[in-house]
């Protein structure tokens, strides 16, 4: 097969101890899927799942050790910084039940959903869809992921993020409204998953504004850390 441009180079997220890396197909993400954050974001504090998507090549890796570099994207004057469970798949599927959805995920990771908060309050006035706020360039930074299999207290581990070492978003994964295999089913009943799928599941309160000059650091016990600067 030949192409008359380039094909793009896969985006993909480094492994924690390993030389390979996880190929993306796409990006999925959840919204408002922590009670408290709802609330802070005008919601009743427990509503059906909803998903939006992020294009592969808005990821931002790092690998352990690392520092990512974020710009700060233009057309927003109101960054804010979301921490997030990512969700990696290894096996794909339909209709996937919630007793059969941990079989498909590959990995997870500790991920941050940026948003351009003044761009999505516009556009949710207006009636039109998020992608300038959610899906613009470098908007996914994530850490290395884990399997699985060494992650097994995942569900019960805590959730961090400080900016500039000040503590902003803390909570825990078992605080979700919807957990992981039952994303896995509500999303499988909307999409085909596949192998190379990467699900955001939702962030906790305290969600801000972050700066040119602020460095992030997100958490999950367990997971490599992610450390991102605003430049």
């Amino acid at each position: 097969m030949s192409f008359v441009l380039p094909a793009p180079v896969p985006a993909s997220v480094p492994i924690s101890g390993s030389a390979e890396r996880f190929a993306v197909r796409r990006i999925y993400c959840v919204g408002r899927n922590y009670a408290a954050h709802q609330v802070e974001m005008g919601g009743t504090g427990r509503e059906a799942p909803f998903f939006f998507g992020k294009p592969a090549d808005a990821l931002l890796p790092a690998a352990e050790g690392e520092v990512a570099r974020m710009p700060y994207p233009s057309q927003t004057a109101d960054l804010h910084h979301e921490v997030e469970l990512v969700v990696a798949i290894g096996q794909g599927g339909r209709d996937i039940p919630v007793a059969r959805a941990l079989e498909h995920v590959w990995g997870y990771a500790v991920g941050l959903d940026m948003t351009r908060r003044d761009r999505q309050a516009e556009a949710k006035k207006e009636g039109r869809p998020w992608d300038v706020a959610k899906g613009f360039d470098h908007s996914a930074p994530i850490g290395a992921l884990s399997p699985a299999s060494a992650v097994p207290a995942i569900q019960r581990a805590a959730i961090t993020l400080t900016v500039d070492g000040k503590p902003r978003q803390a909570s825990g994964i078992d605080r979700m409204i919807w957990s992981v295999p039952e994303i896995i089913e509500h999303l499988s009943a909307a999409f085909a998953l596949a192998p190379g799928d990467l699900i955001y599941t939702g962030t906790p309160e305290g969600v801000a504004a972050v700066v040119a000059g602020n460095r992030l650091e997100a958490r999950i016990d367990g997971l490599a850390p992610l450390v991102v600067d605003i430049i």
